[in-house]
């Protein structure tokens, strides 16, 4: 049986290499862990991609949050019909009375503020798009290295894409995030990386910096290295000790 030892309030900020051989023995060696981590998408299929499949993904995040995925992801395809496969144009042009009609359909997920948030984030990527250009191109150039920065201009411009929300938008647009998983978070504490609340300023700072110089050390993305820290603590273990 594998026997791993856990971070504690004690111990220093590991070396990532030494994150990747805990995590690996947790999931039953190198190759079971490469099969569970994914790469983000290259920066030519971000660029690519339209405005309105970027709100589409803003308002799935914004309802799954605090609600179950697989009702959402069973009532997507109403969703998308009932708000015109997400067309920004089409969007801003919904009066109030129409977002309170199509908020009380029982196709969908009948959540008026959330319904809401979805002329409101088109509004967001609309002015977005007059400031900088497509929506693509500016999520795919903003640097990783300030993550943090790109899901706080989300929350403060966006409707209901703070707290996790602005990071699973990004991570399932296929941009290179890290994500602030219970495990992420408890590492982060138990290394004394952060004291604080998670959503502060001060420890979403200090954990960017950790992921940036995890990232000078072995070069993997945040997305990768966000995964394997998560599969090297907490209760997550499967392989050979199962």
């Amino acid at each position: 049986m594998n026997k791993t030892v856990e971070p504690t309030g004690e111990a220093k900020v590991e070396q990532f290499e030494a994150i990747i051989s805990r995590a690996a023995e947790r999931k039953g060696g190198e190759e079971a862990l490469a099969s569970l981590v994914y790469q983000p998408l290259p920066t030519s299929d971000i660029v690519a991609i339209t405005n309105d499949r970027v709100l589409a993904q803003m308002t799935k995040s914004v309802f799954q949050s605090g609600f179950v995925w697989r009702v959402v992801e069973a009532k997507w395809p109403d969703f998308e019909e009932h708000f015109f496969n997400f067309d920004i144009s089409k969007i801003l042009m919904m009066p109030d009375e129409m977002v309170e009609r199509k908020a009380t359909d029982p196709k969908i997920i009948r959540n008026l503020k959330k319904v809401a948030t979805i002329r409101d984030n088109a509004l967001l990527i609309s002015d977005i798009e007059r400031e900088h250009g497509p929506i693509g191109e500016f999520i795919a150039n903003w640097p990783e290295s300030d993550i943090i920065g790109l899901c706080d201009l989300f929350k403060r411009r966006g409707s209901r894409l703070g707290g996790f929300t602005a990071y699973n938008v990004l991570r399932a647009l296929g941009k290179d995030t890290f994500r602030l998983s219970s495990d992420v978070e408890a590492y982060m504490r138990a290394r004394g990386v952060i004291t604080g609340g998670l959503q502060s300023k001060s420890s979403l700072k200090a954990i960017q910096n950790q992921f940036n110089e995890w990232h000078k050390q072995c070069g993997l993305s945040l997305t990768e290295m966000s995964m394997i820290l998560a599969y090297s603590v907490g209760d997550n273990r499967v392989g050979f000790s199962q």
